[in-house]
């Protein structure tokens, strides 16, 4: 494989960002719920770590924008806490 090909990840209710490098991971998440709603996902749960807050806040950016995300929050402290976002696809806003 070469750095130019595309890799193909598998899509779960889980997507942690800590396997992409900074400058990929916004369009890396914006492509997986795309597919995760295409795919029928209802639940999610998105890692990106806790460090000093600025792949939370991407995050969070990318989900206020997405339409068809009815609901977002911190995860409950056995599934990461405020490293990860429990996200909910749902009716449009």
């Amino acid at each position: 494989m070469t750095e130019d090909q595309p890799v193909q990840v598998p899509i779960t209710d889980t997507f942690d960002l800590h396997a992409f490098a900074p400058r990929d991971a916004k369009p890396a998440l914006e492509a997986y719920l795309e597919e995760a709603h295409r795919l029928g996902l209802k639940a999610l749960r998105i890692i990106h770590g806790r460090g000093i807050g600025v792949q939370r806040e991407m995050v969070r950016d990318v989900l206020r924008r997405c339409d068809f995300v009815s609901d977002f929050h911190d995860a409950p402290a056995e599934a990461g806490g405020w490293g990860a976002t429990i996200v909910t696809i749902g009716r449009t806003r």
